[in-house]
């Protein structure tokens, strides 16, 4: 049995040399010491079976303890000054293993009922640790946004769909409205949706407006609206919804309408405030008004990683009050000059064109004209819409791109006959500079204006690259460039010199080659996916790459993102600039450990594709 043996010292060093709890001030560490529960361990005697693991907080004072899985294997461990247990790894590591003493060890441990009260009175320490109450089985994981991840719209719906006929009169439509207490109805013409009307509808564009309520409610509906597919996550919902500033979706299934969501069947899952940010966001009439609103963004960043939700919700979310923000910004800046004069689409590239922006996010963007502008008699209007657009993002917070990979630069605000040029001379003739500068217009999405002048382009630019091997082995050359920062014997190796010395760069030496990797498969395989892990679900359909190297990518990228996230959290409550260099310091033993994991993922399936192109092996 292990002996009851307080060492309030060890125990007092191991709290101020901790890389978290010594951020706290002398009095509230004091106060967690006289809550610690201390015991000794003799080596290899056992420290926590597998159910206590997940019942309380351990904190190595002296020595280390290891972690053993069902079958005995070491899984990994944690030295002195490190904590384990509830709330510090993740459910899924912790799924079955016990703690073995590895030398001899002294614990100060902390049981669940004074871990919840820590967290009440230190609100910071929940970007580090999961509080108790949320604290569930791995397949009940802990980050709320995944509850939306895996719960299909179908299970959101509550009630089959009310429909009308376009031609019903609006106050027949109120009157059903009113008696099914609904807040909108489906208009379905012989099977097929025709659109949707809401309540606002009838406040805004019947009452308000004195129309006549005998005319048929077509008048007043929202003719061939966004919908979604019934078998869709219901993340999808909430995104789309984050994006419009709408708050009524059709469901579908098939070409069938099944009902309808609203954004109170959503926000009723999922606590986060996107949608009613987007909603503010829209509600804006100013700059000033929007920028006010945008410096929300890092406090919603803040609260996703609290909550411990997934780099890939959080890069969706934060991307979406993107779009809002860029969508309105379109919206004030046509309403100041004008309708545009020719159609045009306002396209996301890089980040948030694959929707993994967080709140350090430069901006990349480009204006895809329609092919009747002409630059006498346009030109004016659209350098001054791009350029008030570009100019206001930068004041909402997304700085200009260094490389000015903007719609406020000439080259990149063309007519669409211009642009199939421009991919054409990359595909075709490629060069390594021109491809290393360009790359990120191989990841483009139209966030206003009209869509299908992108599509057309991407739909002939993905023709042009499946299969093209000089292009192909131009891509991966400069996907290459960027190695995971792994020292001679695997372990991490940090910046040398200069202003981020001694850190990791997690940006560009662990996500961006991944993001790379993902690039070339697509582009190989002439998928029109942008998100990364949705990149490498459908080269892995295709072949392209294995279904183990899919998944072994999507963890790392999915790893190394959150790590990301939580440090940008971590700066953004210190009142720091927000950055992407982490101090190896900045993790425990465990954390470490994963990370080199992800960086040798990386940089194995980087081998494998630089011995591809260098054998010269199709794509």
């Amino acid at each position: 049995m292990p002996a009851t043996l307080p060492d309030p010292e060890a125990l007092a060093s191991a709290l101020q040399r901790h890389r978290v709890l010594g951020q706290l001030d002398a009095t509230a560490r004091e106060a967690l010491l006289a809550r610690l529960q201390p015991r000794r361990f003799a080596a290899r005697e056992m420290v926590a079976g597998a159910d206590a693991l997940t019942q309380r907080l351990g904190i190595v004072a002296r020595g280390s303890v290891g972690f053993h899985n069902e079958a005995g294997e070491a899984a990994f461990n944690v030295k002195a000054p490190d904590w384990f247990g509830a709330g510090v790894q993740p459910a899924a590591a912790l799924g079955g293993c016990a703690a073995v003493a590895e030398t001899a060890v002294l614990v100060g441990f902390l049981p669940a009922d004074e871990l919840a009260a820590l967290l009440e009175a230190h609100p910071a320490l929940q970007l580090f640790v999961e509080p108790p109450s949320a604290q569930r089985t791995p397949s009940e994981a802990a980050d709320p946004h995944m509850n939306l991840m895996r719960t299909p719209v179908r299970k959101l719906l509550k009630r089959t769909p009310i429909t009308v006929s376009p031609h019903s009169p609006i106050r027949a439509v109120a009157e059903l409205m009113r008696d099914q207490r609904v807040s909108s109805v489906l208009l379905v013409e012989q099977g097929h949706l025709f659109g949707l009307v809401t309540d606002r509808d009838l406040r805004n564009r019947a009452l308000a407006s004195g129309l006549d309520t005998a005319l048929p409610v077509v008048e007043i509906a929202t003719v061939a609206p966004l919908t979604i597919d019934i078998d869709a996550p219901g993340f999808e919902a909430l995104m789309l919804m984050a994006r419009h500033n709408i708050h009524h979706v059709p469901v579908m299934d098939g070409t069938l309408p099944a009902g309808m969501i609203t954004a109170t069947d959503v926000t009723e899952q999922h606590s986060s405030s996107a949608v009613y940010l987007s909603g503010d966001i829209h509600k804006q009439t100013t700059l000033e008004g929007l920028v006010a609103t945008a410096a929300r963004v890092r406090t919603l960043q803040q609260h996703l990683a609290a909550a411990g939700a997934s780099a890939y919700a959080t890069g969706h979310m934060v991307t979406a009050i993107t779009d809002a923000i860029t969508a309105r910004l379109l919206h004030l800046g046509e309403a100041k000059l004008g309708p545009p004069p020719v159609d045009y689409a306002w396209v996301a590239a890089g980040s948030q064109a694959r929707s993994e922006q967080t709140a350090k996010s430069d901006q990349d963007n480009c204006m895809v004209l329609d092919d009747a502008y002409e630059e006498a008699a346009h030109g004016t209007y659209f350098k001054l819409l791009s350029s008030w657009v570009c100019d206001g993002l930068a004041a909402c917070g997304y700085i200009h791109c260094p490389g000015e990979m903007m719609a406020m630069t000439d080259k990149w605000r063309q007519p669409r006959r211009v642009w199939a040029e421009y991919f054409r001379k990359w595909v075709d003739t490629p060069e390594p500079m021109a491809l290393m500068l360009t790359c990120v217009f191989f990841d483009v999405r139209t966030v206003a204006g009209r869509g299908e002048l992108l599509d057309g382009l991407r739909t002939d630019m993905l023709r042009r690259t499946r299969g093209n091997s000089l292009f192909l082995a131009h891509m991966v050359g400069n996907a290459l460039k960027r190695r995971p920062p792994l020292g001679l014997f695997g372990g991490l190796s940090t910046i040398r010199s200069g202003e981020h010395k001694g850190t990791l760069d997690l940006k560009h030496e662990g996500i961006v080659p991944v993001v790379d990797l993902a690039r070339v498969y697509a582009l190989a395989g002439g998928h029109d996916a942008v998100n990364t892990h949705d990149r490498l679900a459908v080269a892995a359909d295709s072949g392209e790459i294995s279904a183990k190297g899919v998944h072994d990518l999507r963890d790392a990228l999915e790893f190394m993102s959150t790590i990301r996230i939580r440090h940008q959290a971590r700066q953004m409550a210190a009142g720091q600039p927000v950055d992407n260099y982490l101090r190896p310091e900045e993790l425990s033993n465990f954390e470490r450990g994963q990370l080199k994991e992800a960086f040798g993922v990386v940089k194995a399936l980087q081998d494998v594709l630089a011995h591809r192109y260098q054998g010269g092996s199709r794509f």
